[in-house]
């Protein structure tokens, strides 16, 4: 049984990491997320989240940004007369004047009404892969569906009563629009009470906007304002589930160390605040985010919070800057940025570097094995560039993973082969000390010492090794770049599942099982994951059989178990995993013929029922 430590051990393993988590708290999450849905589509109801105001009581229902003194405003009412939650997105966009945002990555508008950043949709990126299908929205602005915008502005200090932006106030255009990377636009307001704001938007090529609000003070008074910026969700949206994914709150503040606040984790909590000097905060989707950047020399207090009206929840990160004190005939001025895009790595890694945003690339989910997973990423993008298909770049960077690890696998094989050559004196020896097990262990080890064997020589490679094909698996699950990525045949999106099906031969019938209420999950059983069970199958009898027959019973089924485990599995998993197999085997074999190990393939096969003789009867 020694020679099957290495397989029993990885198999063990891989079902904890990659099937334990992930039916035990997966998809109870998913149904939560997809039960939250529902109600939010129930509900007519909605909250309005906008800036603070210290000093003044908060509006049941309200999220605001963090407060000195720790007050907040309530929030007003819906612009233009549109009733919460009932309005469809485009009638909820029509409510306020607007001007266009227009960009080679980007497509939408910012409200005049408010100033808010609140409509914006993903060119390049559609719903689905049927070219002529929806670009992604990722904004969507107050009293539709599914709000979720930044804001930008001024909240006064306590005790002062200064008459400053707010949700219902009509902003000037000073330039007619649209906003594009070549052309800002600068938007004007005047209190008529000494106090003139003006905000400069600008964006780039990419996913930055550029937001400067300045204030001129003309009144004889001084006048102290505290600078915000914040993203807002109201009500939670649907959310993949997987535990190696984190979708929800995020950023990176007090010096760049990493806040991820799942959906459920915040709700009904009290808000989570930290000081900071710069950062950046926002609320992320796996394949897109929204995220506010102060002014990294700023110091500032931010802020994770969640509200409800209802069953309506609101999620929203936010930060206040230092009190900023604007003299009689002065003016004070913000700069702050809005990232608004796909988590794209080079934009994302660009704008760290290029604004000195600490750990800013963390807005990609890299995991633990960061050291790993991220050079992972520019290995397969580099085929990917090589090649133009990310599925062929999967099968050449699964190779040279293989071919770095071989002198392990090699290592692992030999200690193996030693270990099977002593078998029978083993076997003796538990014969001899089989009500001994102290005398047995000791007369094993000094076999060990004698034959030069260690026994845990084959268990290290396994163990170093999963931590690079765990960094594979999550680089293969959350970058953007297997999203609507084909690979060959049948497979058109490598991020979903193999849409072909062995229960309704592969569409000669015209029915999905996959629909059958209790049962159907089990009944989508694609051609890849079959390709990826027969594999495994090989390579787990290429080994002689456990003579325990609880371990042989294991050892037969767990192919079974992981084929239909992984058929829900994004396509590019399930290649991988396959491609992996088919190269394990020939490696094993390899490996194995040249320490000359008997290879019991063959034999193991021909001990299936269907092959063995019926025994003889005696007349």
């Amino acid at each position: 049984m020694e020679e099957h430590r290495n397989t029993i051990l990885a198999i063990l393993l891989s079902v904890i990491v990659l099937v334990g988590w992930q039916y035990f708290v997966g998809i109870p999450q998913v149904e939560k997320q997809k039960e939250a849905q529902k109600q939010q589509q129930q509900t007519q109801t909605q909250t309005q989240t906008t800036a603070p105001q210290p000093g003044q009581p908060s509006a049941p229902g309200t999220t605001s940004a963090p407060q000195p003194g720790g007050g907040a405003v309530s929030a007003p009412p819906v612009p233009g007369g549109v009733k919460p939650g009932t309005a469809s997105r485009d009638a909820a966009i029509k409510a306020s004047p607007r001007l266009a945002i227009e960009t080679p990555r980007l497509r939408g508008s910012l409200a005049l009404r408010g100033g808010r950043i609140d409509d914006l949709a993903l060119i390049g990126y559609r719903e689905t892969v049927d070219p002529k299908s929806p670009n992604v929205t990722l904004l969507s602005p107050s009293g539709s569906p599914d709000p979720f915008y930044a804001e930008f502005g001024w909240v006064s200090g306590p005790g002062e009563n200064v008459k400053l932006p707010a949700l219902d106030t009509l902003w000037t255009a000073e330039n007619a629009g649209p906003l594009t990377p070549e052309r800002p636009v600068v938007l004007s307001w005047d209190n008529g009470e000494g106090l003139k704001f003006r905000r400069t938007i600008a964006i780039d090529l990419n996913y930055m906007f550029t937001i400067n609000d300045e204030v001129t003070n003309s009144g004889s008074q001084p006048v102290t304002l505290y600078n915000y910026g914040l993203v807002s969700r109201h009500g939670t949206p649907p959310v993949q589930g997987f535990y190696i994914l984190h979708e929800g709150l995020i950023g990176a503040l007090n010096d760049g160390k990493l806040f991820e606040i799942g959906y459920s984790s915040i709700e009904g909590k009290p808000a989570q605040t930290v000081k900071s000097t710069g950062g950046w905060l926002g609320i992320t989707d796996k394949y897109w985010a929204a995220a506010v950047i102060p002014n990294q020399s700023q110091s500032l207090q931010g802020r994770f919070s969640s509200g409800s009206i209802g069953t309506l929840k609101t999620y929203q990160s936010d930060f206040l800057a230092d009190a900023t004190t604007i003299a009689a005939g002065g003016k004070a001025s913000a700069e702050n940025r809005l990232f608004a895009g796909v988590k794209e790595v080079a934009a994302v890694d660009g704008y760290q570097d290029a604004l000195k945003v600490k750990n800013f690339d963390l807005l990609i989910d890299w995991g633990w094995f960061y050291f790993i997973t991220k050079p992972l990423f520019y290995a397969l993008d580099y085929f990917f560039r090589l090649t133009g298909n990310f599925g062929v770049s999967i099968l050449i960077v699964t190779v040279f993973i293989k071919a770095f690890f071989f002198p392990l696998a090699n290592k692992s094989y030999a200690s193996m082969a030693r270990m099977k050559a002593v078998q029978p004196q083993m076997l003796a020896i538990r014969d001899r000390f089989a009500d001994d097990k102290v005398q047995q262990q000791q007369a094993m080890m000094e076999l060990y010492k004698q034959e030069k064997i260690n026994p845990l020589a084959g268990c290290w490679p396994i163990l170093i090794q999963i931590p690079v094909f765990f960094a594979l698996y999550k680089v293969l699950f959350v970058t953007i770049d297997l999203r609507h990525a084909p690979f060959f045949g049948w497979i058109k999106d490598l991020s979903a599942q193999d849409p072909t099906n062995l229960f309704n031969l592969f569409g000669l019938l015209p029915f999905d099982p996959a629909v059958i209420p209790i049962i159907g999950s089990f009944l989508h059983l694609g051609i890849w994951p079959l390709f990826m069970g027969v594999t495994m199958w090989i390579q787990m009898k290429m080994n002689p059989s456990p003579p325990d027959p609880t371990q042989k019973m294991i050892f037969d089924w767990m192919p079974v178990f992981f084929t239909f485990m992984l058929a829900s599995f994004p396509a590019g998993l399930v290649i991988y995993w396959a491609w992996n197999n088919l190269l394990s085997v020939i490696q094993q074999g390899a490996i194995m013929k040249k320490h000359g190990a008997k290879i019991e393939l063959w034999d193991n096969v021909k001990e299936l029922a269907f092959w063995r003789k019926p025994p003889e009867t005696k007349s």
